[in-house]
């Protein structure tokens, strides 16, 4: 969850603006069917989308979670509780309440609250492709070059300021290639980017840790508050960048922004299937050195 005013983003902490639940459900529950959807449509039309999903519960018209509550006059709109009940009665649903004959979905249809609610997509979800040795190859030449220049700018160090006036035209080239550190992890990441630059998520719990944009604001291990279990969080998956082109916040003052958004969730993945718990999320910013 992300507050989209402005305010709030300048105030928060190191976690941003955001705040990230967790919730395991068992395969049979109250709110999603057990059996996942076929992954070919069947033939013939589309069928219209239920209001109901086949568990027979119904879901908050404004955010989507179980909603036990319904609309006193049409008694078909469903909501979490009152709060969303109100919020839609004064975006609309005043206007379409009871106007809808029987058996009409129309009514039903989820309204667009862009004011407070980010569009909805379907995640892909794909394995990374391992590095090709060309990639590796080209890692190491990187290396090599980096490691030349940085021998070059110890010698010109060492020559002293006067020295610096009478370069050649090779040595100040060798001086513009110099890499530093925080170029070096921006170029990292950039390369990895560039082989999916679709990718919004990188889930990988329990393995490798995140990829980071920049070699500042990294959290230590005493930054990660332990779960209130008392058992430590480890890291589970970020979101990258690239999610923000679907956002679509560019009409705000100030706009929601992000390197990557780290989460870490709780090593023992604690708690029962009817509540949430929140976890721990890290917000890293670009660089003011990267470009």
């Amino acid at each position: 969850f992300a507050c989209r005013s402005p305010a709030c983003y300048r105030l928060a902490g190191p976690s941003g603006p955001f705040r990230v639940f967790r919730n395991q459900l068992p395969r049979r529950n109250d709110t999603y069917s057990e059996e996942p959807p076929p992954e070919e449509p069947p033939p013939g039309p589309a069928p219209a989308p239920p209001r109901r999903l086949g568990s027979g519960a119904a879901l908050c018209r404004v955010c989507g979670c179980l909603g036990p509550r319904s609309c006193g006059r049409c008694r078909r709109a469903a909501y979490c509780g009152p709060e969303h009940q109100a919020l839609d009665w004064r975006r609309g649903h005043r206007r379409s309440c009871g106007q809808h004959a029987a058996g009409d979905d129309s009514a039903d249809a989820i309204p667009e609250h862009n004011e407070f609610l980010f569009p909805e997509y379907e995640i892909l979800i794909e394995p990374e492709e391992p590095e090709s040795p060309a990639d590796n190859n080209e890692d190491e030449q990187g290396a090599e070059e980096a490691s030349k220049d940085t021998k070059e700018q110890e010698k010109l160090g060492a020559a002293g300021v006067a020295e610096f006036q009478s370069l050649d035209e090779e040595t100040l080239e060798a001086m513009a290639k110099h890499e530093t550190e925080e170029e070096k992890i921006f170029r990292m990441f950039k390369k990895q980017v560039a082989a999916e630059p679709e990718q919004i998520i990188r889930y990988c719990r329990g393995g490798e840790g995140p990829l980071w944009v920049s070699g500042e604001n990294r959290p230590e291990e005493k930054d990660i508050p332990n779960c209130v279990c008392g058992a430590k969080r480890k890291f589970e998956f970020q979101i990258m960048p690239q999610l923000l082109n679907h956002l679509q916040v560019d009409s705000l003052g100030e706009s929601i922004d992000w390197g990557t958004l780290v989460v870490y969730t709780c090593a023992d993945s604690c708690g029962g299937a009817n509540e949430y718990l929140e976890e721990f999320i890290w917000k890293q910013d670009y660089s003011m050195g990267c470009t």
